[in-house]
Formats: C-alpha cells, sequence, structure tokens
C-alpha cells in the first residue's frame, strides 16, 4: 500500500518531502505526494529538492516518478538501502545540510558506515547551517548511538553556494532520548564571521554582541574565509550547557547593517536563556525523526512550530509511534513519543 501525502498540509513546505523520503528508506514504505511544497511561493522541487530526492532515490534503489525539476507530485518506491561512499552535488546555493537531512535517517541504520560527500550551500537562512548540525544537532544524535562526524571543506553562502561538508556515519542502534533540563550554562562563545568583506563588519558585529550577553573578549571572535565562492557574513552564538548545546545565527545581508545582524541573534540567545528550556526551536524540530526511530523519548522546549507540528504528522504516517505534545503554563512544552 502506497502512503498519500498531501504537499500543502500545515506548514506546506520542503520538510514534508524530505521527512518522508527519509522514513520511507528507513521503513521501506512507498510514498506518493502531491503539491510538494504548496504553500511556498515557489512550489514544487526546486534544485536542492530534486537532488535529495535522488540522493535517496540513489541510496535506497528506489524507483522515481515525478523527478524533474519543477514538479508538483512524486512517486518513490524504495528498495534496499546500500551504505556506501556517495557524492551528491546541489549545483546553486540549495542547501547540502537539507540533503543530508533527507537521507541520514536510513543511513543510521544501515549494515555499515557510510560517507557522504555533499556539495552546496552550508550557510544560508532557509536551512539549518553546518555550525547548528555540528555542534547541537549531532552531539545530541550521538548520545543515542549512531556516530555522525562532518567536516566542512568549503563554505557555501547565498548566492553563488559552492560549498562543500563530508558526513561519515557509524551505524548504531537508536536508545531513547531525554533532555528535561538543561543544567549549569557553562559557557557562551560568538564568532562573526566574514568572507570577502571587510574585517570591520565582524568586528562591529562582536561588539554588539558582546554588549548585550556581557561576553568577555575571550569570549570573541573574528573568522575571515577567503576559499567561498561569494561574500558572506555569519554570526553565530553557541550557549553550552550541562546538557545540551545549542547554536543561534544570524546572516548579513543587503541593506542590512552590521549591527541589526547581531541584535537579532543576541535577542534569539537571550530568550532561549530567559526561557530556561534545554532545546530551542529548530533542535526540537531536529530531534523529532531520531526520537521516533528510537521509538521513546522526550524533550523539554518552548512553544511548538508548525514546521514541528507538521513534521510529527508526517512521522506518524510512516512509524508506529504516538507523539504527545503537552503545553504548560509557563510557556514551555514537553513532546515525548512512545510505540
Amino acid at each position: 500500500m502506497i502512503i498519500q501525502i498531501d504537499g500543502t498540509h500545515g506548514e506546506g513546505g520542503g520538510q514534508i518531502l524530505r521527512t518522508a523520503l527519509g522514513l520511507s528508506l528507513v521503513t521501506g514504505k512507498p510514498f506518493s505526494i502531491q503539491n510538494i511544497r504548496g504553500k511556498r511561493k515557489k512550489p514544487g522541487l526546486l534544485r536542492q529538492h530534486l537532488t535529495a530526492v535522488k540522493a535517496a532515490a540513489t541510496i535506497g534503489n528506489a524507483e522515481l516518478n515525478g523527478a524533474n525539476l519543477g514538479s508538483a507530485q512524486l512517486v518513490f518506491r524504495p528498495q534496499s538501502v546500500t551504505a556506501g561512499d556517495y557524492h551528491f552535488a546541489v549545483g546553486t546555493a540549495g542547501s547540502a545540510t537539507l540533503v543530508l537531512q533527507a537521507v541520514l535517517p536510513a543511513l543510521l541504520g544501515a549494515d555499515g558506515p557510510s560517507t557522504l560527500h555533499l556539495e552546496g550551500g552550508t550557510h544560508n537562512p532557509w536551512a539549518p547551517p553546518f555550525d547548528f548540525l555540528q555542534q547541537s544537532f549531532l552531539s545530541c544524535l550521538q548520545r543515542m548511538g549512531p556516530v555522525v562526524d562532518i567536516d566542512l571543506q568549503r563554505h557555501g553562502f547565498y548566492p553563488a553556494g559552492g560549498g562543500a561538508l563530508r558526513a561519515r556515519i557509524e551505524p548504531a542502534p537508536l536508545t531513547p532520548f531525554e533532555l528535561g533540563e538543561r543544567g549549569k550554562v557553562k559557557a557562551i562563545t560568538t564568532t562573526a564571521l566574514v568572507a570577502r568583506l571587510p574585517r570591520h563588519i565582524a568586528e562591529r558585529e562582536l561588539a554588539v554582541v558582546k554588549k548585550q550577553l556581557d561576553l568577555p573578549n575571550r569570549a570573541c571572535r573574528v573568522v575571515e574565509v577567503s576559499e567561498s565562492h561569494s561574500p558572506g557574513n555569519v554570526v553565530s552564538i553557541v550557549v553550552e550547557s550541562a546538557q545540551v548545546c545549542e547554536v543561534f545565527t544570524g546572516f548579513g545581508e543587503k541593506r542590512v547593517s552590521a549591527e541589526q545582524v547581531a541584535r537579532r541573534v543576541s535577542k534569539q540567545s537571550k530568550e532561549y536563556l530567559d526561557s530556561g528550556v534545554p532545546v530551542g526551536e529548530y533542535l526540537a524540530d531536529q530531534l523529532l525523526i531520531p526520537m521516533a526511530l528510537a521509538g521513546g523519548g522526550s524533550f523539554r522546549t518552548g512553544p511548538l512550530s508548525l514546521h514541528a507540528r507538521t513534521n510529527i504528522d508526517v512521522i506518524e504516517m510512516f512509524l508506529d509511534v504516538k507523539f504527545a505534545v503537552n503545553e504548560h503554563a509557563d510557556n514551555t512544552t514537553t513532546v515525548s513519543v512512545a510505540c
């Protein structure tokens, strides 16, 4: 029986497709999706989504119908997942990290280790940046069993892309994950990165973050990158606590001052610190699939986004699990899963 998915459901974006691809590979269940990215200004398969589809098909020896640029519908019939050494290139600034997201669930349970060589965007505002995946999500995932190491080989910024990363995946059974408390905050550090842009942009950003978060000089650093295909600017704030590491990222934009970029990301990190929860909005979204595959676990976060709620709905189409989302009076939310 083929699972039928409406791409306009809930948040209506590309996450519906990526989650379906990943879990179709894990379960062997085929699916058909209509109205792909139906709530986006440019619906259908863009290049990064098509790359994810073809990557999943390669890894899962899948049959495809509708795998064309701009297609609004797709049929995906997986066979068996094969571990190995793979190379996939988006060809634009489309996110390489989102391609990783689509195929990672299957490779976590493959019959051997795998290496992925991915080319595309590594730092853009519409996808998990490399630093977040490395320091926040994957550090949580490895506490569940598998070992996933990623190396940034070249930065890729919008609009040129051209970034490159390598991921090494050592499969292992996923064990339930509990993250109810943050624990003591051990360190807050910030990095302002500039690629082919004046250093003073990063210095101005650090001055704002330092003041907003009351950080010492030793917690702030400038990184100048020369190997990227286009200019880029990223401000990252890392909050390392006893039980979890969170990463907040701001991206430089044309006609937006360095000070504005820094104030935005400082505000995000301050809101997280004030909330007392261990899991931020974006990490909450990333933890849903591995928790479901583990068949148990829970975490505490803030108000759950529509993006995460949509992700839950798609996960429950493929796996015999049920999520419980309990909202509390203090504006926090506990998310748990059980078979």
